[in-house]
């Protein structure tokens, strides 16, 4: 694949690693290429960061067309730059796309995009420790009519943000709301998809937990509102009786990186990983067993986020005397320091960018 690439002639200066946030700041270029049933996927560029234009009966805008991707790009000790497992990212953009009858991309062409705007934007990765570039692949239908169907002209674009820390609290222990009115998704549905209907429907729940003082809400399943799924954007893990358990992915849940991960890196240090239904009830049965020892979200903004308090109803539930577990502080210490080069990949999890 042919990319042709047109530089900005007004660079931006970089903002205070510091006071980064997440995504607030955008680097100087994107990658995009657009999709026909004519012409397949075609135009790729690196060009300019800049907006959008859009015909008004577009199909995303209309119909929530319209996937994405998010993964990260690491500054290691050594000065370079390294992707992490970018090509599960793609496989499961894949997925996405399939669901929402969107193009396919040949995966040579998303890793090639990928490595090839990575190492134009490379100097905006940050060197702070806890800090990254983060990557933001996304895909839209964009046709230009009211019809409903599937998509037939798509755009596939890229944007980079140098990011810190998802959560204000770091890596301390968050507050989580249980939700037993809203649900995230329903197996049949877009659940295991990375769609933006997803995200925006999870907005109400959030608002009343925040509102609440909690950092999120943990989603319980669609039909029997019963079985633990997902703690907002994240999958979630727990530690039971030295176990660890993990809603199974039923096509409700997305098949998170960093969850993979965790449970590869958990087998390799000789736990027990559980993939199954696990419901409300039994959490509260084990907590007052004394047998729920830890909890944890994952995902790729966060990494891992210790879970110190879940509230259901109106039962208040501590766990690990609200302090970050053992296994929870291994997953982020190995998980961050392959991911920032500190310590060997002996899973063949990264991905080097050329130094420019």
């Amino acid at each position: 694949m042919d990319i042709r690439i047109t530089k900005t002639t007004t660079p931006k200066a970089k903002p205070d690693p510091e006071t980064l946030g997440f995504g607030k700041f955008f680097t100087d270029h994107m990658f995009m290429m657009e999709y026909s049933r004519e012409q397949g996927w075609h135009d790729a560029r690196i060009v300019p960061f800049a907006n959008l234009s859009l015909h008004p009966a577009s199909t995303a805008l209309h119909y929530g067309s319209e996937i994405f991707e998010g993964l990260k790009a690491y500054r290691r000790a050594d000065g370079k730059v390294q992707m992490f497992r970018p090509i599960e990212n793609i496989r499961r953009m894949n997925n996405s796309a399939e669901r929402l009858c969107l193009p396919q991309i040949p995966e040579e062409d998303a890793m090639q995009a990928l490595s090839a705007f990575v190492e134009m934007e490379q100097d905006w990765t940050p060197a702070l420790p806890g800090t990254s570039l983060y990557l933001r692949p996304y895909m839209f239908g964009n046709d230009e009519t009211l019809g409903v169907h599937a998509v037939h002209n798509a755009e596939f674009i890229i944007i980079a943000s140098p990011v810190g820390s998802y959560y204000k609290e770091g890596l301390n222990p968050v507050k989580i709301m249980i939700e037993d009115e809203d649900v995230r998704a329903v197996r049949g549905g877009t659940g295991y998809a990375k769609c933006g209907g997803n995200y925006a429907a999870s907005n109400r729940a959030g608002e009343k937990a925040e509102e609440k003082g909690y950092s999120q809400v943990l989603w319980l399943d669609g039909v029997e509102r019963k079985y633990v799924e997902e703690v907002g954007a994240m999958n979630v893990m727990f530690k039971i009786d030295g176990k660890i358990v993990t809603p199974k992915l039923t096509g409700s849940i997305l098949p998170g990186i960093t969850r993979k991960s965790c449970i590869e890196v958990l087998k390799d240090k000789g736990y027990t990983v559980e993939e199954r239904l696990l419901s409300v009830k039994e959490l509260g049965e084990d907590l007052a067993a004394g047998k729920l020892e830890e909890a944890w979200g994952c995902g790729t903004a966060a990494v891992v986020s210790p879970i110190g308090e879940l509230r259901y109803k109106d039962k208040v539930f501590t766990i690990n005397n609200g302090e970050i577990g053992p296994v929870t502080q291994l997953l982020y210490d190995t998980l961050t320091g392959i991911q920032w080069g500190k310590l060997d990949d002996k899973y063949g999890w990264t991905y080097p960018i050329p130094t420019k």
